[in-house]
């Protein structure tokens, strides 16, 4: 569940742009919002709003944008092509996070995407990209060279998206963050569409991977403890999923994690013997395994759940 936006982004603050404001002495040092007020708006207003901006800030002064309500998030796909067509100007753009909403607006799971590949086309620059929300949402492998930081924040990720993710050259990738999801809010990725993530042949440069909020934890744990792209890892986040003592047991019996800095469970289903054995058997480590969950009973059988889902 998602109940606030962000106050700050790319390390800069988060400031909304509203039509005839007096633009801060260095526009260049905060993260600009783009939201219109009403869930409902037409289309017209966001593309109003974006030009206002091209116009009254400095355009080759913005550094980062966050989008937020663009009017009816729940069925109208985010307007990507006004963002690309803003390339031409934005040239100093280095970050972007697509659907900055709360649950109040907008359910996780119903935030409707496109096809997002024209923005890393358009952006060449660009080194960090969030998106939270998945429906609808597409991408094609492609190279980039400029990307550090890439971020999927979802109820459910599809398999497809992260298929295309294993297939992007992304050199200089330095943290993917996957929030999986859950099978009833589209999250159908498999550990077998996880194979190029995991093999980081594409991801040359990456420390920081958190194949996360996994409704298949205990999966994604066994394919991780063989995987060869864990060895130059210095952050594993399998947090927010559904992990058990199961998925715990196979990552301990995979290649040694005692390199890493930290190791991310938290949210989890582990019995506390199981939970005392992970931090036991990484001395040296930050193992977080706070957050212990139980799982629900439903229909006779055991119901484990997500952090993250609708």
């Amino acid at each position: 569940m998602i109940n606030s936006h962000v106050s700050s982004f790319a390390g800069m603050p988060v400031l909304p742009f509203t039509p005839g404001m007096t633009p801060p002495a260095d526009p260049s040092a905060v993260a600009w919002r783009l939201e219109v007020e009403e869930f409902d708006a037409d289309p017209e207003e966001f593309a109003g709003l974006v030009g206002a901006m091209l116009d009254e800030v400095p355009p080759e002064a913005v550094r980062a944008v966050v989008v937020g309500e663009w009017g009816e998030a729940y069925e109208r796909p985010l307007p990507v092509d006004l963002l690309v067509d803003a390339a031409s100007r934005w040239t100093g753009l280095r970050a972007l996070f697509l659907a900055d909403l709360t649950y109040e607006q907008c359910e996780i799971s119903w935030l409707s995407h496109g096809d997002v590949t024209p923005l890393l086309a358009a952006y060449p620059g660009l080194e960090v990209l969030w998106i939270r929300g998945a429906q609808g949402l597409r991408l094609e492998p492609v190279r980039h060279t400029g990307l550090r930081e890439l971020r999927f924040e979802s109820g459910g990720l599809p398999g497809a998206v992260v298929r295309a993710v294993g297939g992007c050259d992304l050199p200089e990738l330095r943290r993917l963050d996957l929030w999986l999801g859950r099978a009833d809010y589209g999250g159908d990725t498999t550990v077998d569409d996880l194979a190029a993530v995991l093999a980081g042949e594409r991801l040359p440069a990456v420390r920081h991977l958190a194949p996360c909020n996994a409704e298949i934890a205990d999966a994604v744990a066994a394919a991780v403890a063989t995987a060869p792209v864990v060895g130059r890892l210095e952050v594993l986040d399998l947090s927010m999923g559904a992990l058990t003592d199961e998925g715990a047991a196979a990552l301990l019996a995979g290649q040694p994690l005692t390199h890493l800095r930290r190791l991310d469970l938290h949210h989890h289903f582990l019995s506390e013997e199981v939970a005392a054995s992970v931090v036991a058997a990484l001395p040296g480590v930050e193992v977080d395994v706070s957050d212990a969950q139980t799982a629900e009973e439903y229909d006779g059988r055991a119901y484990r759940f997500t952090a993250v889902g609708e």
